[in-house]
């Protein structure tokens, strides 16, 4: 991949698409395509198909996704699986089509067993049931991580995957309906703060172990990736994480103290907890010669500033 590569990146105002345009211009590419939602519903089809024929990008970074926490997931679980199933087929589909030359998949560690064993190696995926609460987005994820695999194997495609961790950072969402624990840590201690509250409830016992990883880390990785391998390389999918954990209790403390919440932390074990571990193997990774830069007290600082930024007289 060169600066002046023709390079769409699907999903650029999320999380990670935004992450990756941040690192493709600090890469020097300029020759960058995007498309908002309202510009491009990637669960049309012929839209799709249209718009890789009129733009014919080179590469392909397939960021977009219907995304959310627990209760978004476990809630919305039709929303989820169709549109989830959508994009990624009418991409990897177009992709091929129109001569793309590699395809980058991000998928998410939700896809691997509930209960495999710890650290998540790469071949542990479909060797055992689901978590139940993000099934349908996880059967979603693994459906393209196959998709590429296929049309790899059928059409000589360079397509792969890559499985981010737990993602937080710049242009995350921070509702408390939607999002994802960190985030809404980072809301939930920040009101309180706001307040003079004493104390914040959290979901669940607190003992689940979680992996974060700054999304700037995950963008850097993928590029890494793209400019230097390929699936022959890396096969159907690479992890992408820190290979560090803690427990969302700690994590709750860890957000208290960069946020300035002083008060009690209560564990709610009425809701539920997720997967009771997830932390990725990430030994391909750092064979290859990439390892993550931002370490977790430091990334929170930074959501938190982007947090204030965005949500000004919150």
């Amino acid at each position: 991949m060169q600066p002046a590569s023709k390079v769409y990146v699907a999903g650029h105002r999320g999380l990670v698409g935004s992450a990756l345009l941040r690192r493709l211009h600090a890469g020097g590419y300029e020759n960058i395509v995007t498309r908002t939602h309202a510009e491009l519903d990637l669960i049309g089809q012929a839209a799709v198909d249209a718009f890789f024929a009129r733009e014919r990008p080179e590469y392909v970074l397939l960021a977009a996704a219907k995304v959310g926490g627990i209760l978004a997931n476990d809630t919305y679980r039709a929303d989820f699986i169709y549109r989830n199933l959508m994009i990624g087929a009418n991409v990897i589909h177009a992709a091929w089509r129109h001569g793309v030359r590699k395809l980058l998949f991000l998928g998410s560690s939700c896809i691997y067993p509930k209960l495999a064993p710890q650290p998540l190696k790469e071949e542990y995926l479909l060797t055992g049931p689901l978590e139940p609460t993000n099934e349908p987005y996880a059967v979603a994820k693994i459906a393209g991580i196959k998709m590429c695999a296929a049309y790899n194997r059928q059409y000589g495609t360079d397509f792969f995957s890559v499985m981010p961790t737990n993602l937080y950072g710049p242009g995350d969402n921070y509702d408390l309906e939607s999002s994802h624990v960190l985030p809404a840590l980072i809301r939930k201690m920040h009101e309180a703060k706001a307040r003079g509250d004493r104390e914040v409830t959290i979901w669940g016992t607190g003992t689940p172990r979680r992996e974060f990883l700054y999304s700037d880390d995950l963008a850097d990785a993928c590029i890494f990736l793209l400019e230097r391998y390929g699936a022959a390389e890396i096969g159907e999918l690479i992890n992408i994480g820190v290979g560090e954990d803690l427990t969302i209790h700690d994590l709750a403390r860890l957000v208290g103290d960069v946020v300035g919440f002083r008060g009690e932390i209560v564990l709610d074990s009425s809701k539920p907890d997720g997967t009771p571990r997830k932390i990725l193997d990430v030994t391909r990774l750092h064979r290859l010669g990439w390892k993550a830069r931002t370490n977790l007290p430091e990334g929170i600082r930074r959501a938190y500033d982007d947090f204030l930024a965005s949500h000004a007289g919150s």
